[in-house]
């Protein structure tokens, strides 16, 4: 008989054996009671908890999303043919967590994090649950780092800092999504990865928005999270917090990570929906009560972390719907007292043209000048309160009152400045850019200038900015000698 060393496996196994005593084992083992509409009913699992697997015996899951005195309700996350009433529900003593890591860069995933694209199941090193308590103020750090977004109106009159959760809000139609995706794409070169989640969309939205960002190239920095219009409640449900958790992963990784939830309107009518199938009872506007708890613990999750706990910072862009510009119903008040300021769009401002369509009158960032280029941050200056003061004197011209030489002056500069607030989708400006055309407008070199004429001097200043290579250290007066030289005449007097 062959000689084993102690450390063999089959020594251990003897040992194993040699030292086994029969012992009473208490399993406990549930049954469906009722299957239907995404959720699932169960009986007989008095120890389950919040948000704990349920494992079914045809290998179907569930996670336990309501507890009842005499039975509890879990969402479907995987159904299997044999799920029926009657079948065996048992614990499984984990909670739901998703892959995390740079694997996901490109690629598009469920809320579970299984591939969407075709291809094989992302390799993640490691994993985060979908649930998971905000970072603690002692890992906070303040935000004073800007967040290039690109945009004119955002980076000079609105800044987003990097840890910042900025609300888009605004009727449907009015260019919300345009501009997340304007966000995502200025990101590129600039070392900040991005989640994009979709909740609810349709399948030609989701198509049309993954085209986007593989044709600009932001995909290769972007996870994509979907839950289609066809997906069951539960799924839509978890969506934010499957992007959330991935890009907590990098956040305390220290990179710098901006997601955007597109968008919690959907979001709440599916959690209302959830809520009714489990015979919640509903609230203001037949929301449950706790539909802001909701949407605070998944927000509150966003910051820019302390250098001691990596340095990284997670930007947040929710999206929400408004119908008829009604910013003080339920969703959007709740989603504005949680947020750090917010951007409203105008669905009149973009019927008459004028894009992107951010209303500024309705429009504040919280952080404000704290996360802002200093160069940029002086030459913005009064430029929103002078802008806001053109917007109340130019009605007064509707009724052709004869107007001071004063007065007339400060139209014609604002109307000047509403015409360069213009952009065009996907063409995001670098911040010397942005500083290019500031310096050329206070400085009244494109003033006189209207249509066509504007938006060829426009155009040739910003290209010429890009190819300077000035920065933003550079003196003032460097850059108004080149606004000067790249405009082509003097200033006004």
């Amino acid at each position: 008989m062959p000689t084993e060393g102690l450390d063999s496996p089959l020594s251990r196994q003897a040992v194993w054996l040699q030292n086994y005593r029969p012992r009473l084992r208490l399993v406990e083992m549930g049954k469906a009671a009722a299957v239907g509409d995404g959720v699932v009913w169960v009986e007989g699992l008095p120890s389950a908890a919040m948000d704990e697997i349920l494992r079914f015996d045809d290998g179907s899951e569930a996670l336990v999303f309501h507890l009842g005195k005499h039975r509890i309700g879990a969402i479907l996350l995987a159904e299997g043919a044999g799920l029926n009433a009657g079948a065996a529900a048992h614990l499984t003593g984990r909670g739901l967590d998703i892959g995390v890591g740079d694997t996901l860069l490109g690629r598009v995933v469920d809320p579970l994090g299984r591939p969407l694209d075709g291809g094989p199941a992302p390799h993640a090193v490691s994993r985060r649950p979908l649930e998971a308590p905000s970072p603690p103020i002692t890992a906070r750090d303040f935000v004073n780092q800007p967040l290039v977004s690109g945009n004119k109106i955002v980076d000079t009159l609105i800044p987003i800092g990097k840890g910042q959760r900025q609300l888009l809000i605004g009727d449907a139609g009015a260019g919300k999504s345009a501009l997340a995706l304007d966000l995502v794409v200025a990101q590129q070169g600039r070392a900040v990865l991005c989640v994009y989640v979709l909740i609810s969309q349709k399948r030609s939205a989701v198509v049309a928005t993954l085209d986007t960002l593989r044709r600009t190239g932001a995909l290769a920095y972007t996870c994509v999270v979907v839950a289609e219009a066809t997906a069951t409640p539960g799924f839509k449900y978890l969506a934010p917090f499957a992007g959330c958790a991935i890009a907590e992963g990098w956040m305390w990784a220290g990179r710098d990570v901006l997601v955007v939830y597109d968008d919690l309107t959907t979001h709440a009518r599916a959690y209302r929906e959830l809520s009714l199938l489990l015979r919640r009872p509903p609230g203001r506007e037949a929301y449950p009560g706790d539909i802001f708890y909701l949407h605070s613990r998944l927000l509150e999750r966003s910051t820019r972390l302390a250098a001691r706990c990596g340095g990284g910072s997670m930007t947040a862009l929710p999206l929400i719907e408004t119908e008829q510009g009604d910013i003080a119903a339920y969703i959007p008040t709740n989603l504005i007292s949680i947020t750090d300021g917010q951007i409203y769009l105008d669905p009149q401002l973009f019927a008459r043209g004028i894009l992107p369509a951010i209303d500024v009158t309705r429009s504040v960032s919280r952080i404000g000048g704290q996360a802002q280029e200093t160069a940029i941050k002086t030459e913005a200056g009064r430029m929103k309160l002078d802008y806001l003061q053109f917007l109340e004197l130019e009605v007064f011209t509707r009724f052709g009152a004869r107007l001071e030489a004063g007065i007339a002056t400060k139209i014609q500069r604002g109307r000047l400045l509403r015409e360069l607030l213009k952009q065009q989708r996907l063409s995001p400006l670098s911040p010397e850019q942005q500083m290019a055309w500031l310096v050329a407008y206070n400085e009244h070199l494109l003033d006189g200038l209207a249509g066509e004429a504007l938006a060829a001097r426009l155009t040739s200043l910003l290209e010429r900015a890009a190819a300077s290579g000035l920065t933003l250290s550079d003196g003032r007066e460097a850059w108004r000698t080149a606004a000067t030289e790249w405009v082509g005449h003097e200033p006004a007097a």
